[in-house]
Parts: C-alpha cells; structure tokens; sequence
C-alpha cells in the first residue's frame, strides 16, 4: 500500500505524536509499504530512507488561522499525490482516517481550565477562553473534520477519548473506534542496562536506597509539576522519596518553588533530553499527575522500561495500566498525591509493580497496535475501491 501521513511537523526529538508517526513509518517501510510524509519540517534521520516526501509550506498569519492553512495545504497536495490511504493525526481534514493523538480539542479545552487552581485563576482563565479566537476557530474545525456528510474513518486513542467524541460531538462507539496508542520498544532496549542506570544514578548523587520518581513532560502547568511539587513537601522524608524532572529547559520558577516549599535538596532538573532512556533506566517509576492526556506516551514509554506508573484519571493511559495502578482523581489533592507517591514507594510492594508493568507492557505492543492499525488500512482501501455506494 502507499500510505499518506499528514503532520505540520515530524521531529520525533519533540516527543509524542511526532515520535509515533516515526515509529510508525519506520516499521510500514520494513513491511514494504509506501510512506509519503505530507509535512512542512521533518527530520529525515529518524524516519526510513525509503520516505517519499511532500513539502507543504509552513503555515504563516496569526495562531487561529495556521491549521486551517496547514489542512488545505494537505487536501491539495494530497489530489496531486493520491495514495492508497491517508491518515491525519491532527486538526487537518479530507484524510481516509483521523486518528487525533492529541484528542478532541473541545476536551483539552475544558481541562486546561481545571488545571488552574479553582476559584480566581480558574474563573479569569475562563473568562479569557470567552473572548479567545483561536479557541472558537479550533472548536468549529473541529466541526468540520467530524461532523461533515463525508465522514473519515475515526480513531480514538483511548476509551476516555472515545468517550469524549460522545459527549461533545454526539458520535458514538459504532462512528468511532478506540486503538490505543502504542511505542516502538525497540527504542528501549540495551544490553548494557545496568550499567547505564548506575552510572546515571550516580550523576543524580542517589544511592541505591533512594527510590527515585521520574516525571517527564514539556508543558509542566498540564502536566501538573507544580502540584506534584507541592504534594512531595507532604511525602515523609523517610521514604527516602527523590524526584527527577525531564522535560523544558525553562524550569526556573519551578525550582524557587521547590525551594520554597524546602524539598529542593530532594528534586533535580534535568532539563530537556532529546534521549531520555537513562533516566527512565535509572528512575524506580513514573510520576506523571497530569491533567490531560488523551493516552501519554511516557506512560507507555514507563512500561517498556519496566517502570511502574502513578498518573491520574485524566490519562487514557491509565486504561493500559495493571489492575491495582493507584490512579489519582485529583492532582489539585496535595494529600491524595502525596499518599498515593508513599504508596509507590514501599519497598516491599515496589518490585511486584515492576514486574506487573512488564507483564502490563508485554499484554499491549506495538506489534499489536500496528497489526490492527492495518486492518483500519485493508478495509478503508477495500471500501475505496468499491466506490461511494460501499459507504
């Protein structure tokens, strides 16, 4: 088949969707298939040699007009370069399958709000997304790529993202399908793992009694770092709690929290690592109180490694995690939080959560999100060929 993926953007160095498309791509050309990447930037050494490219021109004018360029951009290079099926990850339309990684902007809408402390912040946040344009013009895109007579075939990254097109859209589970995310572990594998995790121990000054939480994100507000930040200064000292945080460069006013709050000699800042496999090697689990993620890669990328996940219930992920997962239902709860850090920490429970999130990562590969990913293909081609009546 020849395949046709739709992203302003693939620099799989940015984490994300942008890593799945790479992922993807990659094992489609080992397959045989095809790949034409309808893009305006990419980096060409994280995607296979074989990859037909089509540059589409970045799209330029204020922040609410940019997709709407970006996706006409697409439908047209698209009628001059046809392929088999076309598949979209984003606020594009005309594609054969949408497949939103980021979810349904109308929910992520509503828990950008949430993030915000209830009372001012979260009303003045409100009362600045009425008057927001690009808000309104992202939500009636929205509109278009879903609600149109001629539907794509949808996909949902998670049960809670396919719970969503139902409540904001009215689509139901019939219009719309649920495939999980998946990631590449290929990415993750190294003979000399040990090594690397004393070695990387070692630079963070830990010991191997510490237990060490690892929290990865580039938008620290959505992620909730300030909230697991404050819930640490409730975790005991001696649990011999340590935090480390991979993500944005800019974590200064992060870091006078943290000293504020006086757990600063327990938190290291990593900063941004385009490879972040050591510290996933030498981290004990995942901390990652996010306040929205359609199905957090991290998490997935926690679970290759072995590494138990503590996330809320904002997170599609949560949905892959094994059975007993303590699931926060509210990052604003410092308590909450912070109990359920303690409960991740104890050492008697802690290696059969490693090994539960091995069996957790082995259950859902990405061999088997692939395998059904291509079946969406083989019938969305079949169904095109039949003509408009197959519809």
């Amino acid at each position: 088949m020849q395949i046709g993926l739709c992203y302003e953007s693939v620099l799989p160095a940015r984490g994300g969707c942008e890593h799945y498309i790479s992922d993807l791509a990659r094992r489609l050309a080992r397959d045989g298939h095809g790949v034409h990447l309808f893009a305006s930037r990419w980096d060409a050494g994280a995607l296979p040699a074989s990859t037909i490219y089509h540059q589409l021109p970045k799209p330029t004018g204020p922040r609410f007009l940019k997709p709407w360029r970006f996706a006409s951009a697409c439908i047209d290079a698209l009628r001059e370069n046809p392929v088999d099926v076309s598949m979209g990850f984003d606020k594009t339309w005309g594609q054969d399958i949408l497949y939103p990684q980021g979810g349904l902007h109308t929910a992520s809408r509503v828990q950008n709000l949430i993030k915000n402390e209830p009372g001012f912040y979260r009303l003045s946040a409100r009362l600045i997304r009425m008057v927001d344009v690009s808000s309104f013009s992202f939500t009636r895109l929205e509109r278009r790529q879903y609600l149109t007579s001629s539907r794509p075939t949808v996909l949902a990254i998670s049960r809670m993202v396919q719970g969503h097109f139902r409540q904001y859209l009215g689509l139901d589970g019939q219009s719309v399908h649920v495939l999980h995310a998946s990631i590449d572990p290929e990415r993750f594998s190294a003979s000399d793992r040990l090594v690397r995790r004393a070695r990387e121990r070692s630079s963070w000054h830990v010991t191997a009694d510490d237990i060490v939480g690892l929290f990865v994100g580039m938008n620290y507000r959505l992620k909730g770092l300030a909230q697991l930040l404050k819930a640490m200064a409730h975790v005991p000292r001696e649990s011999r709690f340590r935090l480390m945080i991979v993500g944005s460069a800019r974590y200064m006013r992060y870091e006078s929290l943290a000293k504020q709050l006086g757990i600063a000699d327990r938190v290291k800042f990593l900063g941004f690592q385009a490879d972040p496999r050591d510290a996933y090697f030498a981290a004990d689990f995942l901390v990652h109180p996010t306040f929205y993620d359609p199905c957090s890669l991290v998490a997935l990328e926690a679970l290759a490694c072995g590494l138990p996940v503590l996330t809320t219930r904002y997170n599609g992920a949560s949905e892959l995690l094994p059975p007993g997962s303590p699931i926060v239902n509210d990052p604003h709860d410092a308590h909450e939080l912070a109990s359920a850090i303690a409960k991740m920490c104890d050492p008697s429970l802690l290696p059969g959560r490693k090994f539960a999130a091995i069996e957790a990562g082995q259950r859902w590969t990405f061999e088997d999100h692939y395998r059904q990913l291509l079946s969406v293909f083989e019938e969305v081609l079949a169904r095109k060929r039949q003509g408009p009546l197959a519809a």
